[in-house]
């Protein structure tokens, strides 16, 4: 035994020297003093840690956030589509800084008549317009949107100072408002609702001219207060257009005022039930909060149908109450149908709600409450069970928007009711995708203006979960023998992104006005990365519970996008820095290809390595133990198919005379001999580090898969030489065969190398199938 391990250890020494020669390669390709690895930990990108926000990712002792609440009374003036307001907003200053200033955000001044956004993005003749586009953009003059704002005043009623700058609005205060200390002031205000289907506004109102009615969903509607807090002070970033929004958590008392035949809900509680439902309507409301299987329709096709008729002069108002959310967004029109159903969910009711005119159906009421109860239970499961009473899915065109308990949502039959397959999934998606927003950012309150993807890529991998696990949960809705046809969120998906134009294409971590194709950036890649994540590079188990850890850590609370890199390595002992690094801070993408194989024989004589190892260091053989040696076949990189695999001459024994000296029988019958030793050499020219999923066949048709972890591109990130030993010859190597990483060029993905179609080969082979 002796020998056998001083052999080994033989082998291992040499090993290490070529470890050594790969680190010069390192060094040599990514300077020392640059320090440019992947692997490199995050710390110069990371804030550092301190008593508001752990190293561990979680909150720390000292963290806080402030609370704003509203009362508010708003009335919708539907005849000159107009919304007046008047709120009380009570703010408590949680901070340990004294506040001399409030900032307000006003976001509808995004569309007043003068709008710097409308001129911040360089165009150019496009190659085509929509008609209405060209109309809306040349043709028409500006919409006259933007807050009017009538009067700031305190409590007792005096006028306070501020100062307007576009989309913000910066409130003085008589005296600093101390830690600890709430304060109180009134803001009145009103504006022109914009129609939403112009530009794609998130909120206003769709004209339908068959009947003259209009049907409302209504956000952003009143001034906001902007987050204080540990990070950078205010939040106050301009709204633009493209990042979305940064609140606080607060208590809504909110009054909505509007046309008698109209019906409505919105965020909340709804207080006064009895005074603005029917009788029917009640008696219908009650069968539904018992109805766990299918929803019940509170108003009907045919009762919104009348009520399309009527144009009531008598107006209803609707109180509705929420306590503990971030924003406050509500629809309302006499075109509604409206269905319910519950929802058990940690032993609670939940009612899972559609609102959608007739111009949904039959789409929206065979689909769209059903979507909404399965997004509340999917998610649920992966992250914490649903707070709210409920949750609300508006039909709306061309719309897909979210706000604490309702969201927008798009897909409309045609006329005569028919449908394609792909309106039906944009249909269920879209909702799946505005409801799960309710858990990111509503409830686990990341900053939509700086970071699009801790709300979009994170709902969106939510999502993609949520799709494939409907299809499984209603395999009637999905075509026989097949999976729900996600959008984003499989590998493949995300390649033709990743491997384009590097001049268009920014890092996740950049600002979503910043970047020029945010479908890709902010939705399809992050959710791709932690799909691959999930799947391939941590595995469920630790990856369910290290996401759920953040779920639960942050609910109700401001992450930022470390304290989720941080909590998802901390709650795992995954090291995922290299992960970030490659997939959120740069654009680099995944390649990797097999650059080399070489056949080795085994020999008792020095090969060509030791033997410059024995000359540099002006050793001879002698000075070592008894070694084994394995000899490269020729000079080639590629092993020829037809090269024999015979024992050369040279080799004067067999591996087991070699090895087997002072063995016994038992022993000896116990070592199996390789016959075959080859050294593939991968390379990674994508720059993205991943684990390297190798699926190995042999002549004995044995088929092997191995799966290298990502380190072993820590020391050498262009390239790395593994050593094969077996007793079947080699015939095949495939990498990534189910196509798990994204790998935007699967040309050098095997050996020997696979012949790819061209795309004229591919229609030359489906003329000939016709």
């Amino acid at each position: 035994m002796i020998r056998v391990k001083y052999a080994l250890a033989s082998i291992l020494f040499l090993f290490v020297a070529v470890t050594f020669a790969q680190d010069e390669v390192t060094k040599e390709k990514e300077p020392g003093h640059l320090n440019q690895s992947k692997f490199k930990q995050l710390y110069e990108e990371f804030a550092t840690p301190n008593t508001y926000r752990s190293a561990s990712g979680a909150p720390g002792p000292d963290y806080y956030q402030q609370q704003a609440d509203y009362v508010m009374d708003i009335r919708l003036d539907d005849k000159n589509a107009k919304i007046y307001g008047e709120e009380t907003i009570t703010y408590t200053n949680n901070s340990p800084d004294d506040l001399e200033y409030l900032w307000v955000q006003l976001d509808q001044n995004v569309r007043t008549k003068d709008s710097k956004a409308k001129l911040k993005d360089g165009s150019g003749v496009p190659v085509a317009d929509q008609p209405s586009t060209f109309v809306s953009t040349y043709m028409t003059e500006s919409f006259d949107g933007g807050f009017n704002i009538d009067y700031v005043k305190d409590d007792s009623g005096k006028a306070l100072p501020y100062t307007i700058n576009f989309t913000m609005m910066r409130v003085d205060l008589p005296t600093p408002l101390k830690s600890g200390e709430k304060y109180s002031f009134n803001i009145k205000w009103n504006y022109n609702i914009p129609d939403h289907t112009v530009n794609r506004a998130r909120s206003g109102y769709e004209y339908f001219k068959e009947d003259g009615n209009r049907a409302y969903v209504i956000a952003q509607f009143f001034p906001r207060m902007a987050v204080y807090n540990d990070v950078e002070g205010w939040q106050n970033h301009q709204f633009w257009g493209s990042g979305e929004f940064a609140l606080p958590f607060g208590n809504y008392e909110v009054n909505i005022t509007v046309p008698a035949d109209h019906v409505l809900d919105g965020t909340g509680v709804l207080q006064n039930r009895k005074e603005v439902y029917t009788s029917e309507m009640m008696r219908r409301y009650e069968l539904a909060k018992k109805s766990y299987d299918k929803p019940v329709i509170i108003v009907t096709q045919a009762e919104a149908e009348a009520a399309e008729k009527g144009f009531s002069d008598k107006t209803k108002t609707w109180k509705l109450k929420a306590e503990n959310v971030r924003d406050f967004g509500f629809a309302t029109s006499r075109k509604f149908i409206w269905d319910m159903q519950a929802v058990k969910l940690g032993g609670k009711d939940i009612m899972a709600v559609s609102m959608y005119p007739k111009e949904g159906n039959p789409l929206w009421e065979e689909y769209s409450t059903k979507a909404v109860a399965h997004t509340l239970k999917s998610y649920s499961s992966h992250t914490f069970d649903y707070p709210y009473p409920k949750a609300i899915s508006v039909h709306a065109k061309n719309q897909g928007m979210e706000y604490p308990m309702i969201c927008w949502n798009y897909g409309r039959p045609n006329a005569d009711g028919s449908y394609s397959d792909r309106t039906k999934y944009g249909m269920i998606s879209v909702i799946i995708h505005e409801v799960g927003h309710n858990f990111f950012p509503m409830i686990v309150n990341s900053d939509e203006r700086q970071w699009g993807w801790m709300d979009e890529g994170l709902d969106t991998f939510m999502q993609f979960m949520a799709e494939q696990e409907f299809g499984e949960a209603y395999p009637e809705a999905i075509a026989p023998n097949d999976k729900y046809p996600s959008r984003r969120g499989d590998p493949a998906k995300i390649v033709p992104y990743m491997s384009g134009d590097q001049s268009t294409i920014s890092p996740i971590m950049s600002n979503p006005e910043n970047v020029f194709q945010l479908g890709p950036n902010a939705y399809g890649k992050p959710a791709t990365a932690l799909n691959i994540l999930r799947e391939t590079v941590m595995g469920r188990e630790l990856f369910d519970h290290a996401f759920k850890t953040y779920s639960h850590r942050w609910k109700f609370k401001h992450p930022t996008p470390e304290d989720f890199f941080r909590t998802m390595e901390d709650a795992s002992a995954v090291d995922l820095d290299w992960y970030w690094r490659g997939w959120f801070y740069t654009t680099d993408y995944v390649d990797m290809g097999v650059k080399g194989i070489k056949k080795y024989y085994v020999s008792d004589k020095p090969n060509k390595k030791m033997q410059a190892y024995l000359s540099e260091r002006n050793m001879t053989e002698a000075d070592l133990m008894p070694l084994v040696y394995l000899e490269e076949y020729g000079d080639t990189d590629i092993i020829a198919p037809e090269l024999k695999n015979n024992l050369p001459s040279e080799s004067s024994k067999t591996l087991k005379e070699f090895m087997m000296d002072n063995m016994t029988e038992a022993e000896r019958a116990a070592v199996k001999e390789p016959k075959y030793f080859y050294e593939v050499t991968y390379n990674s020219p994508g720059g993205i580090p991943m684990p390297l999923i190798v699926e190995y066949t042999y002549a004995d048709g044995t088929v092997k898969n191995v799966t290298y972890p990502p380190e072993i591109w820590r020391k050498n990130s262009k390239e790395v030489s593994m050593v094969l030993s077996s007793a079947s010859e080699l015939t095949g190597i495939n990498i990534d065969p189910k196509m798990e990483t994204a790998d935007i060029d699967t040309t050098n993905n095997s050996w020997p190398k696979k012949e790819q179609s061209s795309e004229f080969d591919k229609m030359k082979e489906e003329v000939k199938g016709k």
